[in-house]
C-alpha cells in the first residue's frame, strides 16, 4: 500500500514539474548601452507632452539571435523643447520669424509582437532629423567635364525629386508654410533618433525569431568572391562607437565600429558575431573653411576583433552610413564624404535676373513685375512689394535675396562633414587570409 502511494506521490510530482517546464520561459538580455534606431510614424504636433509612437529601423539582437525584429514599436513622451538657434538665425534671414525648436523626446515602452508591453530607460533623444542612407557609387568613368556634367545631372534630380518623390502634396505645403512669417511647428513623419539603454533589458526568448537556420538561405550575409579566390566578402552592418567630425577629426586617428548583426556563412555557421569590434582609422580629415568651402571625411577599417579577443585582418570598405545630413552629402567610391556640390550659379543669377524685373522700363512689369521681382523675404516680401507699388522698393527686396544666396555658396563658412556615435555604418568586407573567421558558438 505505501508502495502504491509513492509511485501515485512520484507520478503527480512528474506531473507538476512538466507544467513548470512548459511555463518556463528563458530570456535573453539586451546590455546597457544597446543602441535602438527609432523614427516616427506619423507627424506630432511639437509641444512638450506629446505622446510619440515610434519603431525600430533596424532589428535588434542579443547574443546572436534577434530579439526585437525591425517596425517592433517603441513609445515615449516629448519631455523637453529646446531652442534651436541656428536654425532659426537662419530662418529669420528670409522673413521667417517662427520660433524653431528642439524636442527632446524619452523613450519608456517596447510592445513587443504579442502585445506585451516592456518598460525600458533610455537616453533622451534630441537632434532628431529624416535619417537617408548614403550609399558609395561605382567609380566615376571620364575626365572633368564628364564629372561636372554628372554632378549638375544630380543636382538637377535632386531638385525635380521634390515633385516627383511620394508625399510631395505634404512636401509642397510645407515649402509653402516656410515662405510665410510665422507658421505652426511639427515633428515630421520619418524623423529618427538612435537612443541607447541605459538599464540591462530582459526579454522572453520565446517571443524572439531564431538565428537563419539552412532552411532561410536569404538570410545569408556571405559571399564568395571570384576576384579574391574563393574568399568570403561580408555585409557587416555595425554601429559607429564614436563621434566623427571633420573639423575635429586628425589622419590616423582609430576609430571602432560594433557589430550590430551576426553574418552568417553559406553552410550557416557565424563568420562574424554580433558585438565584434571593428577596428579602423581616419585616413583623410579637411575642415570645412571660409568662401564656401567644405570640410572632407574618410575613413576605413582593417581588421575584426571578436568578444572572445581573436583578431582577423580584413580589407574592408564602406559601403553606406545613415545620416541626418545624407541629402546634403555625397560619398564617392573609396569611402571619402563631403557635401555635395552646390547650384552656385544658377541661383544668384536667377535671383539676380529676377531681382531687375521692377527696373526694366520695357518689360510691362508694373504690379506683377515688383512681386516677381521682390524675392528676399519669403512671401511676405513679395506681398510687400505689390502692396508698396515702388518699383524700386521692391528691387531692392530681390537685391537682398540675391546678396544672400550669394553669400550662403560664396562667401560663408562651409558645411563640416559629421556622423553622431551610434550612427549606422555598413561595411564590404573581405578577410585577408583564406581562413574564414568563426566564433565559438551560433
Amino acid at each position: 500500500m505505501t508502495s502504491q502511494w509513492a509511485t501515485r506521490f512520484v507520478a503527480i510530482l512528474l506531473w507538476f514539474t512538466g507544467f513548470a517546464a512548459l511555463g518556463h520561459t528563458s530570456t535573453l538580455t539586451l546590455p546597457a548601452g544597446t543602441p535602438l534606431p527609432v523614427e516616427t510614424t506619423e507627424n506630432l504636433r511639437m509641444r512638450a507632452g506629446e505622446a510619440v509612437r515610434a519603431q525600430l529601423i533596424y532589428p535588434v539582437y542579443a547574443n546572436n539571435t534577434l530579439v526585437l525584429p525591425e517596425k517592433t514599436v517603441v513609445t515615449g513622451t516629448v519631455v523637453e523643447l529646446r531652442s534651436n538657434h541656428s536654425r532659426r538665425v537662419q530662418a529669420r534671414l528670409n522673413g521667417d520669424f517662427t520660433p524653431y525648436h528642439l524636442p527632446v523626446v524619452h523613450f519608456s515602452t517596447i510592445l513587443l509582437p504579442d502585445g506585451t508591453s516592456l518598460p525600458i530607460k533610455t537616453s533622451d533623444a534630441t537632434d532628431g532629423a529624416l535619417i537617408l542612407r548614403l550609399t558609395a557609387p561605382p567609380p566615376q568613368r571620364g575626365g572633368l567635364i564628364r564629372r561636372q556634367w554628372n554632378a549638375g545631372a544630380q543636382i538637377l534630380k535632386d531638385r525635380m525629386s521634390v515633385f516627383t518623390a511620394p508625399e510631395k502634396a505634404d512636401r509642397l505645403l510645407q515649402f509653402f508654410y516656410h515662405q510665410i512669417p510665422y507658421h505652426p511647428e511639427r515633428i515630421d513623419k520619418g524623423t529618427a533618433w538612435t537612443v541607447e539603454i541605459r538599464e540591462p533589458v530582459s526579454l522572453p526568448q520565446q517571443l524572439s525569431s531564431a538565428s537563419p537556420t539552412p532552411s532561410d538561405p536569404p538570410n545569408d550575409q556571405a559571399h564568395t568572391s571570384a576576384k579574391d579566390s574563393g574568399r568570403p566578402t561580408w555585409i557587416i552592418q555595425t554601429y559607429l562607437s564614436q563621434q566623427l567630425n571633420s573639423k575635429t577629426a586628425k589622419s590616423g586617428q582609430p576609430i571602432q565600429a560594433i557589430v550590430a548583426e551576426p553574418v552568417f556563412n553559406p553552410d550557416h555557421s557565424i563568420a562574424v558575431p554580433q558585438g565584434a569590434v571593428v577596428n579602423g582609422a581616419v585616413t583623410h580629415a579637411k575642415s570645412a573653411r571660409s568662401l564656401g568651402r567644405a570640410g572632407t571625411l574618410g575613413f576605413d577599417f582593417k581588421s575584426i576583433t571578436l568578444p572572445g579577443g581573436q583578431t582577423q585582418t580584413v580589407q574592408a570598405a564602406v559601403a553606406g552610413a545613415d545620416s541626418d545630413s545624407a541629402a546634403k552629402l555625397a560619398m564617392n567610391s573609396e569611402g571619402k564624404v563631403k557635401p555635395k556640390p552646390q547650384d552656385k550659379i544658377v541661383v544668384p543669377l536667377l535671383l539676380g535676373l529676377l531681382a531687375t524685373r521692377p527696373l526694366d522700363e520695357d518689360a510691362e512689369g508694373g504690379a506683377g513685375g515688383n512681386f516677381v521681382g521682390a524675392n528676399g523675404f519669403g512671401l511676405a516680401g513679395n506681398f510687400i512689394a505689390l502692396a508698396g507699388g515702388s518699383s524700386s522698393f521692391a528691387a531692392g527686396i530681390g537685391a537682398y535675396g540675391t546678396a544672400i544666396a550669394i553669400y550662403r555658396r560664396w562667401i560663408a563658412h562651409g558645411n563640416d562633414v559629421s556622423f553622431a556615435r551610434d550612427t549606422r555604418i555598413v561595411l564590404q568586407a573581405t578577410p585577408r587570409s583564406t581562413a574564414v573567421l568563426k566564433s565559438a558558438g551560433r
